[in-house]
C-alpha cells in the first residue's frame, strides 16, 4: 500500500500519505531491473517461503535510554549487529510487508550500499520505490506522479550506510535478545516531522536480518519481513537511477 511504503521508507507516515489512494498490493517495475547472475558463493539464508511478520504490540511503550544504561551483553549484541550491517555491500531478497491497517503485500528488494535501494511490489499496484544515494522517490506509474524525499529523512538509511556503529551513530533506545531474535530500537526526533522509531530484528542464531518495523510520528507501524536473502548478486547500477523528467511531482 502507498501509505505503508511511505512510512517504511520516510517515517513521514500518514501525514505524507493523506489524499493518496492506498491500493492493496504492489507491482514490479516495468523497466529492465533484473540482477545479473550470482557470483560465486551463495545465498546467506536458505528460507524461500514467505515468513509471517512479527507485529509489535501497538500498546507497547519503549522507554528512552542512553548509551551508559546498556549492560555489557547489550553492548555486545549492538556491536555484533553493527558489524553485520557494516559487512553487507549488496543484499537481495523477497519481502512481506504489513501496513498500519493490517494489509499484507509482497515483493522483491535490492540494496546496494551505500545509499541505494529498490523495492518492487507484486501486482496490481503500480508503485516503485527507489533511492539513488541522495534522494528517494515513491512512484505511482498509473498516476504518473512521484514523491521525492531526501535520503536523510529515511530511517532505513542506517541499513544503507557503508559502515555504522549503532551505539555511536544512532540514538539506540532499546536492545533485547531471546532464543530467536536480537532486537534493536532506534529513535529519531525531527523538529518538523516528529519522533519516529526503527526496530531491527535479526536472527539470534544466524545473525541475519529478519525484519524491521518503522513507527511513524503518529504511532502507526509498518513491518517488513525479509527472506530468501542473497549477498552475492552483482546489481545493475541502472536499477537505482531516478528519472526526474518522466514523472510530474505533485504539489505539497
Amino acid at each position: 500500500m502507498v501509505a505503508g511504503a511511505i512510512t517504511v521508507l520516510t517515517a513521514t507516515g500518514h501525514a505524507a500519505a493523506q489524499g493518496t489512494p492506498a491500493p492493496k498490493a504492489g507491482q514490479k517495475s516495468g523497466g529492465p531491473v533484473s540482477a545479473s547472475e550470482p557470483q560465486r558463493g551463495g545465498p546467506v539464508a536458505t528460507q524461500t517461503t514467505p515468513p509471517n511478520p512479527i507485529i509489535p504490540d501497538p500498546r507497547r511503550n519503549v522507554p528512552a535510554s542512553i548509551f551508559t544504561s546498556f549492560d555489557a551483553n547489550q553492548k555486545a549484541q549492538a556491536a555484533k549487529v553493527s558489524a553485520y550491517l557494516s559487512s553487507l555491500q549488496t543484499l537481495v531478497g523477497n519481502f512481506v510487508q504489513v501496513g498500519p491497517d493490517g494489509s499484507k503485500t509482497k515483493g522483491d528488494f535490492y540494496i546496494q550500499k551505500p545509499g541505494k535501494v529498490r523495492f518492487e511490489y507484486e501486482p496490481p499496484t503500480p508503485i516503485d520505490i527507489v533511492a539513488d544515494g541522495s534522494s528517494l522517490v515513491v512512484r505511482d506509474r498509473k498516476l504518473a506522479t512521484q514523491d521525492v524525499y531526501p535520503l536523510s529523512q529515511t530511517p532505513l538509511r542506517y541499513l544503507l550506510s557503508d559502515r555504522i556503529d549503532l551505539l555511536k551513530d544512532t540514538n539506540v533506545i532499546a536492545v533485547s535478545s531471546d532464543d530467536l531474535y536480537v532486537t534493536i530500537t532506534i529513535e529519531e526526533k525531527q523538529a518538523l516531522i516528529g519522533t519516529s522509531r526503527l526496530m531491527l530484528m535479526l536472527g539470534a542464531k544466524d545473525g541475519q536480518l529478519k525484519q524491521w518495523t518503522v513507527t511513524d510520528p503518529q504511532g502507526y507501524d509498518t513491518t517488513i519481513a525479509v527472506y530468501n536473502l542473497d549477498t552475492t548478486k552483482k546489481l545493475d547500477p541502472a536499477m537505482f537511477k531516478i528519472d526526474f523528467t518522466n514523472y510530474s511531482t505533485p504539489p505539497g
